[in-house]
């Protein structure tokens, strides 16, 4: 695995990681027990105790993604990593691309 250092590219170059894999095709890698409503894919929340389908949605289009049943959201796939890892938008970039992040000099 390699290390990431450069903060200007990172988040674009990640962008371009989802759209080679395809939108749909990393939705359903992260939350494989949902399904697609014309645009959208439906999916159980795996951060909370959540046993229907129909409040946790991901457009797959434009990446945002809500529960309107907590109101969370955000405004890209890489968020919803973010937000399903419990880990920073950074980090989560930095894993989509198979890279570390840069490491603090001491």
């Amino acid at each position: 695995m390699s290390y990431y250092s450069n903060l200007d590219n990172i988040f674009e170059q990640a962008r371009r990681t989802i759209d080679y894999k395809g939108k749909v095709n990393f939705v359903q890698n992260l939350l494989p027990n949902g399904k697609m409503e014309s645009y959208e894919w439906v999916a159980i929340n795996p951060t909370r105790i959540d046993k229907k389908l129909g409040s946790f949605r991901i457009n797959t289009t434009s990446g945002k993604w809500a529960d309107f049943a907590t109101g969370d959201k955000g405004g890209d796939l890489i968020s919803l990593y973010a937000y399903l890892k419990g880990i920073s938008n950074y980090k989560a970039a930095c894993e989509i691309m198979g890279a570390e992040p840069k490491r603090k000099k001491y």
